[in-house]
């Protein structure tokens, strides 16, 4: 894909969110990176962009900077604004940051949680099964991290879960779920059954061993789009 016909694109799937006062530029573009409707290495183009939400080139270039903070975009002299594309070692890196809080945080869930994170739990994994059935990969995508979050969610470690998040974050534009071959996706979601019958039984200890086996068939499943110049650097 050109750069021409990427900068185009950028703006094309930029939606604005209602408001009554200053365009929420940050936020809609942090929705627009996440949705992974724009690959790793997008051009973002700031004049477009301000054309877009009606406002000048400079809370555009705040808003970028903010996102470069969180490892969504990236800056290059001469070049300008993108979506951050990293090498695969770097993006395999963020699932081991992400097992390791997680399993902290289960922890720490169990021993927390009450009802009605059991059906937060449960809902999730709902969405997962309608998705799964009707073959919607996005909307899986959407709900396995809903379900990881929420097994999490009852820790009340706010840092924890922030970095958790952030970590997810920095792999969202790449939509990893959409990349797998639907054959490891199966295992993948039949690793989330025993996931959640252990969060519901209390028994944090089964819960980060089933999560460990679940990530280590991520990383196989990762490993399938490694050489991906579309996604990584």
């Amino acid at each position: 894909m050109s750069g021409t016909r990427r900068r185009s694109a950028f703006t094309r799937g930029l939606v604005r969110s209602p408001s009554e006062g200053t365009p929420r530029v940050e936020d809609d573009l942090r929705r627009a990176i996440l949705s992974g409707d724009e690959p790793p290495g997008t051009l973002i183009p700031i004049e477009a962009v301000a054309r877009f939400f009606g406002v000048s080139q400079i809370p555009v270039r705040e808003a970028l900077k903010v996102l470069q903070g969180e490892g969504l975009v990236e800056h290059v002299p001469h070049v300008g604004y993108s979506v951050s594309k990293m090498s695969f070692a770097e993006f395999r890196e963020l699932y081991d940051v992400r097992q390791a809080l997680e399993a902290a945080a289960m922890r720490a869930a169990v021993a927390r949680a009450a009802p009605a994170h059991d059906d937060a739990v449960r809902s999730a994994y709902q969405e997962m099964d309608a998705a799964v059935a009707h073959g919607d990969v996005r909307a899986y995508h959407v709900a396995s991290r809903s379900f990881h979050r929420a097994l999490i969610t009852p820790s009340g470690m706010e840092r924890m879960v922030h970095m958790y998040d952030s970590a997810w974050n920095m792999t969202e534009p790449a939509q990893p779920m959409a990349r797998v071959p639907e054959t490891l996706r199966g295992g993948l979601h039949d690793d989330h059954l025993p996931m959640m019958a252990a969060f519901l039984a209390r028994d944090a200890e089964a819960l980060v061993a089933h999560a460990a086996t679940h990530y280590a068939r991520l990383r196989e499943a990762i490993d399938t789009f490694a050489g991906d110049p579309d996604v990584f650097r």
